[in-house]
């Protein structure tokens, strides 16, 4: 790459996204060079709206813009269940699925040792909602990791005062699994059997 800093800086860069190493990062970068016009000003531009409008929503969690506000919220369907988890991609393969009908929230993560921390993920917003949308069910759609699991007993507790009904999902998601990862057939034997979670502290 004749040592052109400006092109190391964008290979190291694109390198850092998923599925992507220093390979496949070099050819991507040679690929928006010999396409300039077509590619790299358009991309620009986008990427600079996509910084400067969308965010992510503080009561759901899901991406918005702020010319449209967020969709996710704004659902007029009247839902009786939400959808917990822990990242957009979750979201989006649980959507793309078709299992699910009813709200989405997504937490931003998982309460780890190091990272996220109770307080930076959404779980009182989410209390407030399933107050707020009359909620009848809460699906713990979190991974079947440690960190994901913590989660879910958090947000048991979170919810142990209200008059709902929480389950997770069960049969066909293996241990240590992602949920954005599940192909349609695994999602739909994991909420169809989902089970209910009974809190211990009573």
């Amino acid at each position: 790459m004749q040592n052109i800093t400006e092109i190391e800086d964008l290979i190291k860069l694109i390198s850092k996204l998923p599925g992507l190493g220093p390979k496949s990062a070099k050819r991507i970068v040679l690929k928006l060079m010999n396409n300039r016009d077509e590619l790299i000003k358009p991309m620009a531009n986008t990427l600079a709206q996509v910084y400067k409008n969308v965010v992510r929503c503080n009561s759901c969690g899901a991406l918005k813009s702020n010319s449209n506000g967020c969709l996710n919220c704004e659902n007029t369907k009247n839902y009786n269940k939400i959808c917990v988890v822990e990242d957009i991609a979750d979201q989006w393969s649980i959507e793309n699925s078709n299992i699910f009908q009813g709200y989405f929230h997504i937490l931003g993560g998982t309460i780890s040792s190091v990272g996220q921390r109770k307080e930076d993920l959404l779980i009182n917003s989410l209390v407030e909602r399933v107050n707020r949308e009359k909620i009848d069910e809460v699906i713990l759609a979190t991974s079947a990791t440690v960190e994901g699991q913590t989660t879910a007993y958090y947000i048991q507790n979170s919810l142990k005062n209200l008059n709902v009904k929480i389950t997770k999902l069960a049969q066909g998601l293996p241990v240590g699994g992602e949920i954005e990862s599940l192909d349609d057939g695994t999602l739909f034997s994991a909420f169809k059997n989902r089970s209910n979670l009974v809190s211990n502290s009573d």
